[in-house]
């Protein structure tokens, strides 16, 4: 089967057209020419990122960064690319072009495999810079503690103009992660600081958060530092309860990311993208399944969750719920070129 007939057979010819045209119009008459993403393997246009998904996981380490410093836990990376490649060139066959990894510093980020996998699956692959505050902060290094914002900013920015520890891998967003509750002083540097790299590099800043106590919260703080939320991707924001907390963030324009979409999850994040839909607010919502991940530690990394139930269980639901081709193409293709294009998205 020809890559266009698979993905017209999941999404719609003409549906693909009008995406694509939205996204090409968007960059012209929003923000300049051909706004660009970051890659594993390198820049490109993000109209190019095609079918995405925007929060998953291809390895993950659990050892706090004291346990990680001392004694890291070893795993072989020809061991992970056998294990994980045959899932993702499953997932490519599925029409999806681009796979966002998620996976924080100091939690099992490894600019090497991915380039590996990205080089050896033939898909766009996206990494992060940045820190992990949550589980009580025991991904944080010691340095987060003591740096200033700008200092810990400038680590990042770093990163994404000489590459990730050694490599040329640069990252493709900011990934912050938060407990869920008010911001701690730590976060609130944390958020401060994603503020201050987002202005210098035009990366997105993508928050582990949850409930809404602690994203609007940091919204407050990137809007006093002069960044508009569009800048921003509120993720896990199904752990918020409250459904009227995520429309208003959308309204301020704000990514609101429904990610963990597994079986049991299906009736509520289907509720959920429905919702925002019906509000007029689907250009806002990026949804994903925080699936994978190979587990080190565990013998043959563990049992992952598919990559692939997105494409056979929740689209066909939305379907079902009267989805069209074009609105699916929002959520899959047009949000999530506009969520990671690289521009500084300020207040003024």
């Amino acid at each position: 089967m020809h890559r266009r007939d698979l993905v017209q057979g999941i999404f719609g010819a003409a549906a693909i057209l009008v995406v694509g045209g939205r996204a090409r119009a968007l960059a012209r008459d929003e923000y300049g020419p051909e706004p660009q993403v970051m890659t594993v393997r390198g820049q490109m246009h993000a109209d190019q990122m095609g079918v995405t998904l925007v929060h998953e996981h291809i390895l993950a380490n659990f050892q706090t960064y004291a346990e990680w410093a001392k004694a890291p836990l070893p795993y072989d990376r020809d061991e992970v690319v056998k294990v994980v490649l045959p899932r993702l060139l499953g997932l490519k066959a599925r029409g999806c072009r681009t796979f966002v990894d998620a996976t924080a510093a100091y939690l099992g980020r490894d600019p090497i495999l991915l380039e590996r996998l990205a080089r050896e699956s033939g898909l766009n692959i996206l990494t992060v810079t940045g820190n992990y505050a949550a589980f009580d902060n025991t991904h944080l290094p010691p340095w987060v503690f003591t740096d200033t914002a700008e200092a810990l900013a400038e680590r990042w920015v770093l990163e994404w103009k000489d590459g990730i520890d050694g490599t040329r891998v640069r990252p493709g967003f900011i990934k912050l992660g938060f407990n869920g509750g008010p911001l701690s002083e730590v976060e609130r540097k944390l958020i401060r600081a994603g503020a201050i790299a987002h202005k210098r590099t035009g990366l997105t800043i993508g928050a582990h958060t949850g409930p809404a106590v602690s994203a609007f919260e940091q919204l407050e703080v990137l809007e006093k530092e002069g960044v508009h939320p569009s800048a921003w991707i509120w993720i896990h924001a199904q752990n918020e309860p409250d459904v009227t907390r995520h429309i208003a963030a959308a309204r301020r324009q704000a990514w609101v990311e429904f990610d963990g979409i597994d079986a049991k999850s299906m009736d509520q994040h289907v509720g959920l993208v429905t919702r925002l839909r019906d509000e007029g607010l689907l250009n806002r919502v990026l949804i994903s399944q925080d699936a994978g991940w190979y587990n080190v530690g565990q013998a043959g990394g563990g049992q992952a969750r598919s990559y692939e139930l997105i494409f056979t269980q929740f689209l066909p639901a939305l379907r079902a719920k009267g989805f069209t081709p074009a609105e699916i193409n929002t959520l899959m293709v047009a949000n999530p070129a506009e969520a990671f294009a690289i521009r500084q998205r300020g207040t003024a």
